[in-house]
């Protein structure tokens, strides 16, 4: 008989791949005010390097979702965490050389790392699914709550950072994180790989339902994503311009609570977790609750604490979708991965510009500069809250598609 083949450093390799994802996600919005100072570059611009990051990771979802069979996986997942590197550098890199051209250089470094990190949403996911466990839901739950964890770690180490040496240094703290995913890359080449179902499995008679179904869950993963990725994206940003919290403060007890209780909720739901549909129901009643208390009270320990729980409420919005699909259709494959992976990155990528956007035409407004004087509001304050207003939308939406997605799949 032959020996078992022993996965455990592959499922390392995954997690740690995972981990030192997270600063493509996270440094970017740490950085938005300092880009906003050096370099004179908009919110909506700003908010446009959010759209490419997600852009760029929605089309490598797509290419996945019709041409999975014409890759290699096992040398693409090999070769993901050379391109997260070399994308950060280009992101340190350029500005700091050529600074008339910062912003080209921080598009192209960011499209460089997203093309990473959409590889590692499409095939991150159905590998950890593909390998042998006793609890594979709970190992996917682990592996997102790895995500949060390491948005936590950049948020201080990045804080501590900028505070010791400043802002205008923030270069050499990009290099540094640029450094991790080699580490990933050296364990992905020394792991064994399992093989990976690149195909839906459509032999159950059901391939109407088992689309309409993924459809929804589409669906439901959009609108978690739009949900999360806000808040994310501009919680630093919004309590350092409109609760007028100083940055390191506001970065340690706000984005890295956030991220805190992103994790921690995932990483409970690993080890205790079920009902995972009621679970996501009451995660996006939460987040519009949330989203509508931050932009509706001029409370600033309400606003603050409603900015911090939205990590709590979204938490399982995106995990949860793919653990809810693993239960309802069997067998998806690399293609149902992709297609998921797409849906989330489309609303992280709509949500986040959108707010951008709404911040920038709100603050020039006539209105606005009315309702400045009455409120003792700056009209970029009054912009941001009705930025969060309008994202309160996503999860209200939620709600419903949840409610319908619950009936369908009883049926």
């Amino acid at each position: 008989m032959s020996t078992p083949i022993n996965y455990t450093r592959t499922k390392l390799s995954c997690y740690f791949a995972y981990l030192s994802m997270s600063s493509v996600f996270c440094l970017p919005p740490l950085l938005f005010v300092t880009f906003r100072d050096m370099y004179g570059i908009s919110y909506t611009l700003l908010g446009t390097l959010v759209l490419v990051n997600f852009c760029t990771q929605l089309s490598i979802d797509l290419i996945f979702s019709f041409f999975a069979k014409y890759f290699n996986i096992h040398k693409t997942v090999k070769v993901m965490p050379l391109l997260t590197s070399a994308g950060l550098f280009i992101y340190a890199i350029v500005p700091s050389l050529l600074p008339q051209y910062a912003y080209a250089g921080l598009l192209i470094g960011t499209v460089v790392f997203s093309i990473a990190a959409g590889l590692c949403e499409v095939l991150i996911s159905p590998l950890i699914a593909a390998l042998p466990s006793e609890h594979p839901k709970k190992d996917m739950s682990m592996l997102h709550s790895l995500y949060a964890w390491g948005v936590f770690t950049v948020v201080v180490i990045s804080t501590i950072f900028l505070t010791l040496f400043g802002r205008e240094n923030w270069m050499y703290l990009t290099v540094f994180l640029a450094l991790f995913p080699l580490v990933a890359s050296y364990l992905f080449a020394t792991s064994p790989m399992p093989e990976m179902n690149i195909s839906q499995d459509n032999h159950s008679g059901e391939v109407g339902k088992r689309n309409v179904g993924l459809a929804l869950c589409m669906g439901c993963i959009f609108l978690g994503s739009a949900a999360e990725n806000t808040m994310a994206n501009w919680i630093s940003s919004y309590m350092e311009s409109t609760l007028q919290i100083p940055k390191s403060l506001g970065d340690i007890f706000g984005m890295a609570l956030f991220a805190i209780l992103l994790g921690s909720v995932r990483t409970l739901y690993a080890k205790y977790g079920r009902n995972i549909s009621t679970v996501l129901l009451w995660g996006m009643i939460g987040s519009t609750a949330c989203y509508l208390i931050i932009g509706l009270s001029e409370n600033i320990i309400f606003s603050f604490l409603s900015c911090v729980l939205i990590g709590c409420f979204t938490s399982m919005l995106w995990p949860g979708t793919l653990i809810l699909m693993e239960e309802k259709i069997p067998n998806p494959g690399v293609v149902a991965y992709a297609l998921m992976a797409a849906g989330g990155d489309f609303g992280a990528s709509v949500a986040p510009q959108l707010l951008g956007v709404i911040v920038d035409k709100v603050s020039v407004s006539d209105w606005a500069a009315q309702l400045s004087t009455i409120l003792a509001l700056s009209t970029e304050q009054i912009g941001m809250k009705v930025g969060m207003l309008t994202a309160a939308l996503f999860p209200l939406m939620g709600i419903f598609l949840l409610l319908f997605i619950k009936k369908y799949f009883a049926k």
